[in-house]
């Protein structure tokens, strides 16, 4: 078994295959219109899909906002500089709602950013051997 994807419900398509392409440098893989079902379906990652986890962006027509919920926590990446990553996230027009630094009770350098939608993208660094 592998991990194949993560579905997203987005509220403005476009806008999200944007932040997610240019904030965050992903790849579109992916884009079909399902007309019968009303809704578009989108995958965006960093690498092909036969090899990596990606994300799944659905878009149901009609429907511009979702309410998030308190069960969702994050998505993450690994960066190589989170300090770096979230210079360019800015300047690329991306919203960095915790800036970069130690986590609270622990060593890991971490920053959150903060999609279209309001879902949460943390920000980690490598993992090094002590």
């Amino acid at each position: 078994m592998r991990l194949l994807h993560t579905m997203l419900r987005v509220g403005d398509l476009d806008k999200s295959i944007a932040f997610y392409t240019e904030v965050l440098g992903m790849t579109l893989l992916r884009r079909k219109d399902y007309p019968d079902g009303q809704f578009t379906l989108a995958f965006v990652g960093y690498g092909n899909e036969a090899e990596n986890s990606v994300l799944e962006l659905t878009h149901n027509w009609g429907v511009d906002r979702y309410e998030l919920g308190t069960g969702y926590g994050h998505i993450a990446l690994e960066v190589e500089d989170v300090y770096k990553a979230c210079e360019d996230i800015r300047s690329r027009g991306g919203k960095i709602t915790r800036e970069p630094g130690p986590m609270l009770h622990g060593s890991s350098i971490l920053a959150f950013v903060e999609d279209p939608d309001g879902y949460k993208v943390e920000l980690l660094s490598p993992k090094r051997a002590d």
